[in-house]
This record gives structure tokens, sequence and C-alpha cells, in this order.
């Protein structure tokens, strides 16, 4: 399975189909309970989440992100893991390995072996896969925040090519910053990408930001409260993360720094045809283990 995807045009669409990815983009966001869930045991996903940016440190960020997407996707329609390491790093490298399948990246899962004893059989990853796989209804091509900048820009009236650039140069970043906060998974893909063009205004065009509100929020497709509610939740994100970083680099180095406080932890066909919870993950860990020596 290998796939040319793009993030910013996951269906080759022309502008006249975005009314089809706003119609669609609900099926790409994990379940509305997720949220509620992900927080009573937070500790699962930011383990994934660091094990996913530490494994991906040698390839794009965008295959990060597609992962981070799958991941989140997958827990919301199954039980959470326990959260011990193997299970979480088989998740992870899972998450990762189809989301270079589907940029056409090449890699091997041994990228994802490491020198504490923990060895990644390919047949495990790929009955992992499946699992995910089933569990995102083979929705693989998501829709995602990247998917509606093109769409948003114009609202804003900006005829400079550089500033158009910069503008979606300065939302990409911020998009990628903010995906670590569990907190954003409950609005919709356009929401966080208006918001997000909104923030990046904010800082390179403040004089205009009221111009650029009124703009945006008159789309037939955007709901203004959660549209302002994101806004404040991205620049509350963003502003936290660069307090303590002064680029977007840095802040994926420090965040695949901590990440390998997780590489020296050790020792520790199924396809969906409705959206539902998947199933008991111990069914899976069984199979599992029964693939791995410990």
């Amino acid at each position: 399975m290998e796939f040319d995807f793009d993030l910013e045009n996951p269906f080759s669409c022309s502008i006249d189909n975005f009314p089809l990815l706003f119609h669609i983009e609900n099926d790409h966001k994990p379940s509305k309970s997720y949220l509620q869930t992900a927080k009573s045991n937070p500790s699962t996903r930011t383990q994934i989440v660091s094990l996913i940016l530490f494994f991906c440190r040698n390839f794009d960020v965008f295959s990060s992100y597609l992962a981070i997407n799958y991941m989140d996707r997958f827990l919301s329609n199954t039980s959470m893991p326990d959260e011990k390491p193997w299970i979480l790093r088989v998740i992870a490298v899972s998450c990762i390995s189809l989301a270079l399948k589907m940029r056409k990246i090449e890699f091997s899962v041994s990228d994802f072996q490491d020198d504490g004893g923990m060895i990644l059989d390919p047949v495990t990853i790929e009955r992992t896969e499946m699992l995910i796989l089933g569990a995102l209804n083979w929705r693989m091509r998501s829709v995602n925040p990247f998917s509606f900048i093109s769409f948003f820009i114009p609202f804003f009236g900006i005829e400079d090519e550089a500033s158009i650039r910069a503008l979606k140069d300065r939302a990409n970043e911020m998009i990628l910053r903010a995906q670590n906060d569990i907190k954003l998974v409950e609005f919709n893909p356009s929401v966080i990408s208006a918001a997000t063009l909104l923030s990046a205004a904010n800082e390179l065009f403040p004089s205009q930001l009221p111009h650029f509100r009124n703009s945006i929020s008159c789309c037939e497709y955007v709901d203004k409260v959660e549209l302002f509610s994101c806004y404040d939740l991205i620049q509350e994100v963003v502003f936290d993360v660069a307090s303590t970083s002064s680029t977007a680099d840095n802040v994926l180095d420090m965040q695949c720094s901590s990440s390998s406080t997780l590489e020296n932890e050790q020792n520790g066909d199924i396809r969906g045809s409705k959206r539902r919870k998947f199933g008991d993950f111990a069914t899976v860990t069984q199979h599992i283990e029964a693939d791995m020596n410990y």
C-alpha cells in the first residue's frame, strides 16, 4: 500500500471541491468522546506522540503529523492500551509506517529498532496496521487543517505573493506545534486551519486583524463561536511553546529529545465497515505478544 499523499490536497481537489472536504471532515477526526478519555489518561497519548516524533526525526514533519493524526483517530475508536513500553512502541511505529507508505517515503521497520533489546517484527507491525486501518475505516487520506489553508487565504485579501507565503508558512508552523495539545482534537480541521491563519495574521499583520476576523467569520462554513474559541486556544498553545523555544525546529528537537527517555524503557484481516468502537485492545495485544519474545 503506497500512495502519493499530499496533506494540503488529500483528494487532488480543485477549489470547486472544497464543499466536499467540509462535508466529510467530521469523518477524519477523533470521536467526540476521545478528549475526555485521553484527558483521563494523558500519559498514554503523550508517550506515543513522543515516540512518533523521535522515530520521525529523520523524516519530514508532515509525516509525523500524519502519523499522530492516525494515532488519535485509532485511539478514539478502541479502548486505551496498557502503558507497556512495547505496546506503545508498536502503535507508534505502525502509525508511522502507514504515514510513510501514504507519502511514498522509503523506510524499513529496522529503522525503528534500538539498542535496548526490543525487536519489532514486521509481521507484528503489519498486523497492527490492519487493526488501525479497520478502526479508521480505511480513510487514510486524512482531511486535516492543511487541507483548508488554500481555501481560507483568499478571505484575507492579501495580494503580495511574499506576504501570502509568509502567512501560509507561519500557519503551517502553528498547526504542527499545536497538534501536541490534546484540547485541539475537539475542533474540526477547517476550524483549526482558519484559527491558525488568524493567529499567524495577528503576528504578521496585527493592524489588519479586525478586518481579517470579520472577513473569515463571514464564511458560510465557519462557526464563529468555534472559530474564536479555537483561536484563543491556538494563541495559548503556540505561544506557550514559543516561550521555551525560538524556532519550530527547536521545538520539535526538544520534543524528540524528551522522548529519548522512552527509548530506554524496555521489557516493558480486520476491516471496519462502520464507524464504531473497534473493540478491546487486549485482543490485538494477545496476537502481538504471540509474535514477540518477552
